[in-house]
């Protein structure tokens, strides 16, 4: 009786295990493969979103297969991460990088660089709020927070939709249909002096949800929603921000100009509406020569905008 009362103790417990096997299975399957991957130091990024940038800057690259040797390598794996559209994201750091943890702590804890490897991302992509959890055998995980929900982006993406296919003139340069989507953001938006001078939000004004349905935007909301039709036009651009400005950054025929929608629609004493294009696609000697303390950009981070002689 003893030895069968043993016996189905077994069997009971086998089938416990078994049972915990298969409902647990990606949970081991995902414990397994960072098993692997902490021994390797190696984990690939081959799942990405479909606002994904598939082309590089000067500043941060793409990296397919994450094993940092370098702070550079540190910078393109936060790029890469962001720009995949990933949550939530975990990668080690190789004994041979004795600097490593050093380099991750660094880079986590300065917003200001953070938020210069964010402008160089699709806005969906972009985050709000972003962690960084690191332990001393080298495990590193980041944590990533939007400020864009899946119901804005397809509320968005359904009115850009519509006004690019209202407004988009194939017969036009692409110049002149740049020119198109900024007048009509500008024409349709005005600023949120409310928020920006005495910090009472009645809009999202900060996102592109702000003047593409409410009408009202700070420089935030302004430089999304033109981000959001240069990507429509598969122009290769970014937002380029100084220590209290954004705006539009954006390559045509192997140059590079800015766009500021902020600037070109001023706000005026009586409230009038008024339309600029001084901010329309000019280079940086432009830029500065006519403004040069809000757009007094980093140079050495934003390296495609650079003044030249």
């Amino acid at each position: 009786m003893k030895r069968l009362g043993k016996l189905l103790f077994t069997i009971g417990l086998l089938l416990i295990l078994t049972g915990v096997v298969i409902l647990r299975k990606d949970s081991i399957i995902t414990l397994f493969n960072t098993y692997l991957s902490s021994n390797n130091n190696e984990v690939k990024i081959d799942d990405v979103n479909e606002y994904y940038r598939d082309y590089d800057f000067e500043f941060v690259q793409n990296s397919k297969t994450i094993k940092p040797e370098n702070y550079q390598d540190i910078l393109n794996t936060y790029y890469t991460v962001i720009n995949a559209g990933k949550s939530e994201f975990t990668f080690y750091c190789p004994k041979e990088y004795e600097s490593c943890l050093i380099d991750v702590e660094s880079i986590a804890n300065d917003q200001t660089l953070l938020s210069d490897i964010n402008n160089y991302t699709h806005p969906f992509n972009a985050f709000s709020h972003i962690e960084t959890e690191f332990d001393s055998l080298g495990k590193v995980t980041i944590k990533i927070t939007r400020p864009y929900s899946k119901k804005d982006i397809e509320s968005i993406n359904k009115e850009v939709d519509k006004l690019y296919n209202e407004l988009y003139n194939d017969k036009l340069s692409v110049e002149s249909n740049i020119k198109i989507f900024h007048d009509y953001i500008v024409n349709n938006t005005k600023y949120d002096s409310l928020r920006s001078d005495q910090n009472i939000i009645k809009y999202r004004s900060d996102t592109a949800y702000g003047p593409l349905f409410e009408g009202y935007a700070i420089c935030g909301g302004y430089t999304d929603l033109m981000q959001l039709f240069l990507e429509k036009m598969n122009l290769k651009s970014f937002r380029v921000s100084s220590y209290k400005h954004i705006w539009n950054a954006v390559l045509l025929d192997d140059k590079w100009y800015h766009i500021d929608l902020t600037w070109d629609d001023p706000v005026t004493d009586d409230n009038t509406d008024y339309l600029s294009h001084s901010y329309l696609l000019i280079d940086t000697k432009q830029l500065l020569n006519m403004e040069k303390v809000q757009h007094r950009f980093d140079q050495d981070v934003f390296i495609e905008l650079k003044e030249t002689d």
